[in-house]
């Protein structure tokens, strides 16, 4: 397994505005979104682990030990043309996740908001990290990567989450899978990629655009042009 170390020299503020459903409000205090990011910067430990596996895209099977079925026809069409595959994990730890709860239980319900947000924006900053260098690692070898797929989306069930943090040992980064296969400490993320022959592309579409749900706050709005 291998360890990430990431660091957060910079959290991307627009992502913050999207995640806190204000992407769009006028007139919004920028030094607040500011003090969120400052915030969590201070706060994160960002962390990640990931691992290679061998991948039968015919049987649908992770190769670990024990071998991993992967149940669902959306990830079986994202990892159809994939005979490798990388599975990660990633968290910006706990204190984050403390720091939020405190603000709203104190009324500040504005900047516990923000903070909640930055600390994913934080969150999905490392996993882009963890991504990159699999993306290099995957190249030298030959590979191209698809887009990052994580448990929940599409129809991949929750319910892999547990056999996903054990062939990739999470416990060593401090991440946890709780009796309702969510993720502990709460900012953090799973996710799988898979690697193709060179000249192979993907059809699958990324993100919000393949999402049925339409009103959520969260969601990119396509680009113009």
């Amino acid at each position: 397994m291998a360890i990430y170390n990431g660091m957060l020299p910079l959290i991307n503020k627009e992502e913050v505005k999207r995640y806190a459903g204000i992407a769009h409000a006028e007139d919004f205090p920028e030094n607040l979104v500011q003090e969120a990011c400052k915030e969590i910067q201070l706060l994160a430990t960002p962390k990640g682990v990931y691992q290679e596996y061998d991948y039968d895209a015919e049987s649908k099977t992770i190769l670990s030990n024990p071998p991993l079925k992967i149940e669902g026809r959306i990830i079986e069409k994202h990892l159809e043309k994939s005979s490798k595959v990388y599975v990660l994990g990633v968290t910006v730890g706990e204190d984050v996740e403390e720091r939020s709860s405190a603000l709203f239980k104190e009324g500040n319900y504005t900047l516990g908001l923000l903070l909640d947000a930055a600390a994913t924006t934080a969150v999905e900053q490392v996993a882009d990290q963890v991504n990159e260098v699999i993306n290099q690692k995957a190249k030298k070898q030959g590979y191209a990567t698809t887009w990052r797929f994580s448990p929940g989306y599409g129809d991949w069930p929750l319910e892999i989450q547990p056999q996903l943090g054990k062939i990739i040992k999470t416990e060593q980064i401090g991440l946890e899978v709780t009796n309702n296969f969510l993720l502990f400490p709460r900012k953090s993320v799973t996710a799988i990629i898979g690697c193709m022959p060179g000249d192979q592309c993907l059809t699958t579409k990324r993100g919000c655009s393949s999402c049925s749900q339409q009103d959520c706050q969260s969601r990119k709005l396509p680009s113009k042009g």
